[in-house]
């Protein structure tokens, strides 16, 4: 069969996938060696994205209230209550809170939906926790949200900073495309701006490890030196920037002694980090959450392009500074005015020539006039009452909003509550009264564009299941049952983009940024064939694949088309730690996993490196406390709490916690780390500030710890603490409670789902409080269980691994009982390559039986960090320990 051209769901990189459809119903994925954001590589999620597609937990029909129903019933009974709610309390009184998952063109008739014919700016998106400060910067200094530089730009540069990005586990695929570049260029250099000792630490030439929050007097220290050491373009400056001495001004009190103060770095990095800066042209300044997810996100993202501005260092070949974007259509949605404070086609709402534009455009008489409400203001609305109908398209707001109780408690009081989504398997989709099949990755078509300003199609290569349906047929078809049928007639996707095309190039002669006018006529056979290709494409314009930046010679989308450096005062985070809570709490990614894993959570491998929630601390820090190693600890806020495994690492910086924001009340029983998150926000973009919460950290005294694998899906048992994840062949599940059961036995027959007839082998040693529990069928695990007073020492990957077996003889049914491997087959370990399915003991017999020395040496021996490359760190540190441990 014929591959399918397609593009990753995942992070902004935006790779091009190649799919096939395999007998069994799911896909073959494999890397697009022609796209060229990735040429052929993908990072772990990307390699197993085939994993994921299957029926399992999707929503394939309509539902109201619980129960089945058509799509007629539901779109009526959406149109009605929305147009209702309309009539009695205004346009404001409806809101739609959509996702960076969601094609543009599900976002333009969405857009077009709520702004143009409700009549309200009420429409925002979870890209407001993710680049909504980079937005905001954009705009203040160069009048539109325009990412300057491409991709290539990180290759071509002599300098790669990277501010509140760890590159190598978020964005894998461009850290590949970084380190194939060091290698070529060993003289390079990488400098990573983190709080935490990150796996992209480890790969960098210098590490500035800052306290948290304390970028902008960082970056105002950085403006000052390069002043003062004529590292300045004073030609580019005098001929394209306003404002440079104003901010010059702010940043002389930012000298080497102050900044070493506010951000705890010593004066020896500051002098090395600004010298390496300023004598460098081609510099390339990547950020990401680390910068944007904060109360003061908008000025950091000016305080670096102050730094850029002023040296002259943007719109050329490897020198710019770069948002590193953090979902796959983030971009695609800022272009049809996805946010609540945006128009289409980067106009807008505040400039009434655009809002003329639009209206004339959509022959729209009820386009909204002013900005609508921000997400985290949006679900504060829903909870006062003011927004009486809500509408959540793709995303995850009971898990992934600050104060998430409340966001949860906001719409169960909810009069109506529409969620279009995937899957049952979300804790918001448990809020919905009307319940809205949509189509899937791998069944939907339509565009996306990645971090480089590049519109990728996505390609649908299985068939729609069910009664799921696009998201943008979805909104038309409620558009049109509002009554403005005409305005939402749309056959396809296809025409749809034309539509925005169109919009992009309207009244535009180059005044704004956003132009793809040049695919205005673009025909359904030439949209389904559509190249990659980066904007902007104004009409008549080349499609070639020639990389386009922007501002290399100035031309900004101000007024006066000069860009604005601002004076940037520093600002420490808001909310202040205390004896209460004296440590800092901070969220983020992992490696493997994405968002609040509704995807990524049913891949076996991808849950195999680190299978449950964690609070990583400083391990002294944790004994102050009474942490102890892989025991739990209760993380909490004045707001909420968590009750997560410890990992204690001296990566971490001490003062500081930082707990995983993927897991939900699906896989966990308390883990949902938002819930601890103040509602404090930027002021400009809106944007929540996740990376610093005053929190406390106290042990967990379990009265056991328990660990089981299990053939089929358990019944969460009543227990204080437990973690689920998939394995190949079933499910493992960790367990702790403060309590014993009063029959082990019949404890485990449940947790099996045993059959009255099935029998166990059962160790029980009352003395040590250590239980061990197994049951089997015709040779085939059903079950097992380990429980101690401390948390179990067995190996996880082993245990798992039983599951798949068929042929277990009785000496191996009394092993596993045991906890242990034999050695006819060694332990893999935990999993360290998700990609290859490499454990943590070959990749040691390789470092200290084989003698390799390398992470290339350890790749040749294991494969281990030869595909997508985001474990090389790991395989580094355990080189760094085995050096160390032999020196000692």
């Amino acid at each position: 069969m014929n591959e399918t051209r397609s593009t990753c769901p995942y992070c902004g990189v935006g790779c091009g996938v190649l799919l096939r459809p395999t007998s069994e119903g799911g896909l073959d994925v494999r890397g697009d060696p022609e796209h060229p954001a990735n040429r052929g590589r993908l990072c772990s999620k990307g390699a197993a994205l085939g994993e994921t597609i299957g029926l399992q937990d999707r929503l394939l029909h309509p539902q109201i209230h619980g129960r089945r129903a058509g799509w007629d019933e539901a779109l009526n009974l959406v149109a009605r209550r929305f147009a209702a709610t309309i009539a009695a309390h205004g346009p404001d009184s409806v809101a739609f809170y959509l996702s960076g998952q969601l094609l543009t063109e599900d976002y333009y008739v969405a857009n077009k939906l709520m702004k143009g014919f409700i009549g309200s700016g009420n429409i925002d998106t979870n890209s407001r926790l993710c680049m909504a400060s980079a937005v905001a910067g954009h705009r203040r200094a160069f009048g539109s949200d325009t990412v300057p530089g491409v991709y290539e730009d990180i290759e071509l540069a002599d300098l790669v900073v990277l501010v509140g990005s760890n590159l190598a586990w978020c964005h894998p695929v461009l850290f590949q495309r970084l380190q194939a570049a060091k290698t070529a260029r060993p003289e390079l250099r990488v400098v990573v701006i983190d709080p935490r000792r990150t796996q992209t630490t480890r790969f960098a030439d210098l590490h500035l490890p800052l306290l948290p929050g304390s970028d902008v007097a960082l970056l105002n220290g950085l403006l000052h030196y390069l002043a003062g050491h004529g590292a300045t373009d004073d030609a580019f400056v005098a001929a394209h920037v306003q404002g440079a001495e104003a901010a010059l001004a702010e940043a002389a009190g930012f000298d080497i002694s102050q900044v070493a103060r506010l951000t705890g770095l010593t004066p020896d990095l500051l002098r090395q980090f600004y010298a390496w800066f300023a004598e460098t042209p081609r510099v390339v300044t990547g950020f990401s959450m680390g910068v944007n997810q904060s109360s003061s996100g908008t000025d950091k993202v000016n305080a670096i392009i102050n730094c850029h501005l002023l040296t002259g260092r943007i719109g050329k070949p490897g020198a710019s500074p770069f948002s590193i974007t953090g979902q796959p259509n983030a971009m695609g949605g800022r272009e049809v005015g996805g946010l609540a404070n945006l128009l289409a086609a980067h106009m807008e709402i505040e400039t009434p020539a655009h809002r003329a534009l639009v209206r004339d455009f959509w022959q729209a008489r009820h386009l909204t006039e002013k900005p609508g409400l921000k997400a985290v203001e949006m679900f504060a609305a829903l909870r006062e009452g003011r927004i009486k109908a809500i509408w959540i398209g793709a995303t995850n707001p009971v898990d992934s909003l600050p104060e998430a109780d409340l966001v949860r408690a906001a719409l169960q009081a909810c009069p109506f509550v529409v969620v279009s989504d995937v899957t049952m398997a979300s804790d918001s989709v448990a809020m919905g009264h009307v319940l809205l099949p949509a189509a899937a990755w791998g069944e939907k078509d339509g565009t996306v564009t990645n971090s480089e300003r590049r519109i990728s199609r996505q390609r649908a290569a299985l068939p729609l299941p069910g009664q799921a349906r696009p998201d943008w047929w979805i909104f038309a078809q409620v558009a049109q049952r509002m009554g403005f049928a005409d305005a939402f007639d749309y056959p396809d996707a296809a025409t749809i983009f034309r539509e925005h095309a169109a919009l992009s190039g309207l009244g535009n002669d180059g005044s704004r940024d956003f132009d793809i006018s040049a695919l205005t006529e673009l025909s359904s056979w030439a949209y389904d064939a559509l190249p990659p290709l980066q904007w902007p494409l104004p009409r008549g314009a080349e499609l070639s694949d020639t990389p386009k930046r922007f501002f290399g010679d100035g031309g900004f989308y101000t007024p006066d088309r000069r860009a604005r450096m601002l004076a940037l005062p520093y600002r420490a985070p808001t909310g202040n730690t205390d004896a209460d809570y004296p440590l800092v709490l901070n969220t983020g990614r992992l490696r493997d996993q994405w968002h609040t894993m509704t995807r990524t959570g049913k891949a076996a491998r991808l849950m195999a490196h680190i299978a449950e929630p964690f609070a990583e601390l400083h391990p002294e820090d944790a004994a102050q406390l009474g942490i102890v190693p892989a025991g739990l600890v209760m993380v909490e806020s004045p707001r909420g709490h968590v009750l997560v495994r410890a990992l204690l690492s001296e990566d971490q910086q001490r003062g500081s916690v930082f707990v995983p924001l993927h897991w939900t009340d699906q896989l966990a029983s308390r883990a949902r780390v938002d819930a601890l998150i103040a509602p404090h926000r930027d002021p400009f973009s809106g944007q929540p500030e996740l990376k610093f919460t005053p929190v406390r950290a106290r042990p967990y005294k379990a009265a056991w710890y328990g660990f089981a694998v299990l053939a089929q899906k358990p019944m969460m048992p009543d227990c204080d603490y437990w973690a689920l994840a998939p394995a190949q062949a079933g499910w493992r599940l960790e367990l702790a409670h403060d309590a014993m059961p009063a029959d082990w036995d019949g404890f485990a027959r449940i947790l099996f789902g045993l059959n009255s007839d099935d029998a166990m082998l059962a160790y029980h040693d009352r003395a040590s409080g250590r239980v061990r529990l197994a049951a089997f069928r015709d040779g085939r695990l059903l079950g097992a269980l380990f429980v101690a007073p401390e948390p179990v020492e067995v190996s996880r990957a082993w245990a798992a691994a039983q599951l798949e077996r068929c042929d277990l003889s009785p000496a191996e049914c009394l092993r596993l009982l045991a906890g242990r491997a034999g050695n006819d087959r060694p332990d893999q370990g935990a999993i360290l390559c998700a990609c290859h399915g490499v454990g943590v003991n070959p990749i040691l017999r390789a470092i200290t039986e084989a003698g390799c020395n390398s992470v290339a040496a350890v790749g040749v021996a294991t494969k281990a960090g030869t595909n997508c490359g985001s474990c090389q760190g790991e395989i580094r540190k355990l080189l760094d320990a085995n050096t160390i441990q032999k020196a000692g």
